[in-house]
């Protein structure tokens, strides 16, 4: 059984295969090739490059280098910086606009201190899930966070009528080891067609509307039909710590200015 066969791989799974993935992390070389064989370029139309950075960069120097020459920091050593590639390779006109909107919000805050726009555009690069629904009704049962209305008593229109598409790197990460409590932050795209490919051009306009993580609600991934076997009974949806019901709107914390 190969780590990516859980289902945050399933859009990624012809780019595991290309680049070897199950066999181990693959080089620099290999992500650039298929990056130029496949046109990818960011925000500006650069070709997108990754390329090995000499230490740690700030976030704000992170993303205005992708967005000022097209390249890319990634420590090819770790599957945190190739998972990102992967997202860039799958998604490019998402994690362009993301880097782009990064962009702007860095210039329009006023100090070093990261603003709400720019936490939540981080979460989502870091975490983040398309909530691709034909059904406006069904996100809102997630937003509101009724996981067995959700999960259990909706169970086959979910699976009918949702698709969820992991395109946050580090939660694609944990799938690689996948635990019950994995979290996820979510983008809603109320959508006729479930299909990937058009959920991203969607993805891109919802960004405009991103203001404050506050607006990301979280999924705990696990508890998707299918994603997890111990899923398939109602009790699986009663661990209040992994479920946890609806609270009041507390403080939000700052995030840390650095690139994970």
């Amino acid at each position: 059984m190969s780590c990516f066969d859980h289902p945050a791989f399933a859009p990624y799974l012809d780019l595991v295969d290309a680049l070897g993935l199950a066999r181990g992390l693959p080089s620099l070389d290999a992500l650039n090739a298929l990056a130029a064989a496949r046109g990818t370029t960011q925000a500006r139309g650069l070709p997108l490059r990754f390329f090995a950075p000499e230490g740690r960069l700030p976030a704000r120097d992170y993303e205005t280098h992708i967005l000022r020459t097209g390249q890319v920091p990634t420590r090819a050593d770790t599957w945190h910086d190739v998972l990102n590639a992967l997202v860039w390779l799958r998604f490019p006109r998402f994690k362009a606009a993301l880097n782009a909107a990064h962009g702007e919000a860095i210039a329009l805050e006023t100090d070093t201190r990261r603003g709400r726009r720019r936490d939540a555009l981080t979460v989502l690069d870091e975490s983040g899930v398309w909530v691709i629904s034909r059904d406006p009704i069904l996100p809102e049962r997630l937003a509101g966070r009724a996981w067995r209305a959700l999960f259990w008593e909706a169970r086959a229109r979910v699976e009918t009528d949702m698709s969820f598409v992991v395109v946050g790197h580090a939660l694609l990460e944990k799938a690689l080891a996948p635990y019950p409590s994995m979290t996820g932050k979510c983008l809603t795209l109320i959508s006729d067609s479930l299909d990937p490919e058009a959920a991203e051009a969607l993805a891109v306009i919802a960004l405009e509307t991103v203001a404050t993580p506050r607006q990301l609600a979280p999924l705990p991934v696990q508890g998707i039909p299918g994603w997890d076997a111990a899923n398939n009974r109602d009790a699986y949806y009663s661990n209040e710590a992994i479920f946890r019901p609806l609270e009041p709107p507390a403080h939000e914390p700052r995030l840390p200015e650095s690139h994970a």
